[in-house]
């Protein structure tokens, strides 16, 4: 059901603004696909996902170098541009200002202003980049500001001074410019603009690339402190999945513009589902625990102008074998798990298999063990998606 074009955002008072469950997500992704159009055809960066961010969670969304994160994130805000094309799906929002569920992607230009930093929110990449070079970080801040609430000036510079005050920079800092800041503060910056005007949700695109190890902690410790104070929900994009370990309820591992598994930090650590998701763990060392060879992932990503047949990940994975080529690839229920949340796109490999070396394909026993487990598999249904309502505790990172 879409809102009314004349009341897409209502003020925090407005009726129905609690309308929305406990149990609703508040970001809800339904088999979003996007492509990019060359002249040789579609590349499929992003192809069918679903996913949902439920009100005062942390989503972490891993994965390598082009597998989708960022195209995912932009697509469902609209933020691509050409040779961008969004092909299908819904991206359906529902916050605490808003009267009922709104589809993004069928929100008019003037919507899509209304609901763009006043509801959702993103942390750009690269914040040297982002920021503009000849504008004071005052006038960076307020024209957010000015733009999405009614405020005079006077206000706005006090609630921008306000907001380095939450991110812990000094208030005369507002006269600089992006080039007289600190990468840290420059990404502080960057919070503070992402929460000017009390988003429900913050897309974070790799927030700490670039930061050295120290100042990556402060930041990522001051993000989760606002997140509990101000409660917002985060979609946290990175490549590093030791670091979602840490922060995230849950977490999205994608590959090849595809979901392929999806679980709680605590399932994607201990009990890890997915060939891919094995890999990823064995690609950075542990600080507790007996020392283990590190193993990076052999081969390259699949062509997505023109993808193979059945799992994306077939080429690089150890224990595939020929029945993967054949398969839908789709989430379903991890059948040793319990929790129906857990899902993984890997009908043939339980959480529980024993790693095989690189390099070699697994041999008559694993390849029994995964025949009799895709029988299992065929005999229930599986599960269309992850969604799960986390409880209070769970959502502790």
């Amino acid at each position: 059901m879409m809102t009314g074009r004349n009341d897409l955002v209502p003020g925090p008072d407005a009726p129905g603004s609690r309308g929305r469950s406990s149990a609703d997500p508040v970001l809800s992704i339904r088999d979003l696909s996007v492509v990019y159009r060359t002249v040789n055809g579609d590349v499929r960066a992003v192809d069918q996902v679903s996913l949902d961010l439920h009100a005062g969670e942390v989503i972490g969304l891993v994965g390598e170098s082009g597998s989708g994160k960022s195209t995912l994130a932009y697509g469902a805000t609209r933020l691509l541009r050409a040779p961008a094309l969004i092909t299908g799906g819904s991206v359906r929002y529902q916050g605490r200002r808003m009267q009922s569920a709104t589809d993004i992607l069928e929100l008019t230009p003037d919507q899509l202003t209304s609901l763009r930093w006043r509801e959702i929110s993103i942390v750009f990449q690269s914040a040297m980049n982002a920021l503009n070079p000849v504008l004071s970080i005052s006038d960076q801040l307020t024209d957010v500001i000015r733009a999405h609430l009614s405020l005079n000036q006077k206000a706005a510079v006090d609630k921008a001074a306000g907001l380095l005050d939450l991110v812990g920079i000094p208030r005369n800092r507002l006269r600089s410019y992006p080039h007289e800041l600190s990468g840290g503060m420059r990404q502080r910056v960057m919070i503070a603009m992402a929460l000017a005007t009390d988003p429900e949700v913050v897309i974070m695109d790799e927030p700490t690339t670039a930061l050295d190890v120290v100042v990556q902690r402060e930041i990522l410790g001051q993000i989760l402190e606002l997140k509990e104070t101000l409660d917002f929900a985060i979609l946290f994009i990175t490549h590093d999945l030791s670091l979602l370990l840490e922060i995230a309820n849950r977490i999205a591992v994608m590959y090849a513009g595809q979901l392929m598994e999806v679980g709680s930090a605590e399932q994607i650590h201990h009990e890890p589902s997915h060939p891919y998701t094995k890999r990823l763990l064995r690609s950075f060392p542990s600080l507790h625990g007996p020392r283990i060879e590190l193993a990076g992932i052999p081969g390259t990503p699949p062509d997505l102008l023109d993808p193979p047949p059945g799992c994306p990940f077939l080429a690089r994975c150890t224990e595939g074998t020929e029945a993967c080529t054949t398969i839908d690839v789709r989430l379903a229920t991890v059948r040793t798990s319990a929790d129906p949340a857990h899902v993984t796109a890997c009908p043939f490999v339980l959480p529980d298999a024993p790693a095989v070396p690189a390099g070699v394909r697994g041999g008559r026993e694993g390849r029994e063990g995964r025949e009799g487990h895709l029988a299992g598999a065929a005999a229930e249904p599986p599960a269309a998606v992850a969604t799960s309502n986390p409880s209070p505790e769970e959502r502790k990172p």
